[in-house]
Formats: C-alpha cells, structure tokens, sequence
C-alpha cells in the first residue's frame, strides 16, 4: 500500500514560485513512477510531469516545460515538483500518483495510488 500526501501549495503571484512535495509512508515507493496532475477549476484532469523509479528520467507536459521541474529523493520517499515562472493559468489542484508503469501516468492518465491534491492559485 502507498499513501501519497501533497505539501506545499498556496497563493502566489504571476513570475512567483512554490515548491510541491508529494510523500509518501509506503515501504516499496522506490518501486514506483510518480506523476503529478493538476485539475484547474471547471477543467478535467491534466497530465503536468512525471518522474521515473530511478528519478533519471523526467516528463513534461508542453505548457510547463522550462518551467516545472520535478525530482524525487527515494531516501526521503518524496517526489517534488519546483515549479518557477508561475502563470495564472497554472492555478488548479494539484494531484500526485504513483503507479509501477510510467506509461500509464503520462499517456493513460492513470495510476494505482492517488493524493488528495494541494491547492495552486496564481494571482495576476
């Protein structure tokens, strides 16, 4: 089993930047890829970055590259997602999950264990 448990959201303005954590108190988290989504108000869930069990491969959605960077540190069983150069558009719950297949994250949108989301809000 893997609780995953989102840290870290809050109100920024425009160019700012917050810091996510996503930990978790499973045993086997080493096990597994980690994604992060995001569901802005009114909007269905989006697919934002994922990192790979080893941490040496990451994925972006288009609209954050260059700006998000996600990373994990399996000693601490936490995968964080840096996110710099916020935009209004970036407000929405963030959500991360955590499936053994990185495939599912990024392209089914999918996962075995979900967090309950931090909130993101990007003021002008």
């Amino acid at each position: 089993q893997v609780q995953l448990v989102e840290s870290g959201g809050g109100l920024v303005r425009a160019g700012g930047s917050l810091r996510l954590s996503c930990a978790t108190s499973g045993r086997t988290f080493s096990n597994y890829a980690v994604g992060w989504f995001r569901q802005p108000p009114g909007k269905g869930r989006e697919y934002v970055a994922s990192v790979s069990v080893s941490g040496g491969t990451t994925y972006y959605e288009d609209s954050v590259k260059g700006r998000f960077t996600v990373s994990r540190d399996n000693a601490e069983n936490t995968v964080y997602l840096q996110m710099n150069s916020l935009k209004p558009e970036d407000t929405a719950v963030y959500v991360c999950a955590a499936d053994k297949n990185s495939l599912k994250i990024r392209f089914a949108k999918i996962a075995e264990y979900w967090g309950q989301g931090t909130q993101v809000t990007v003021s002008l």
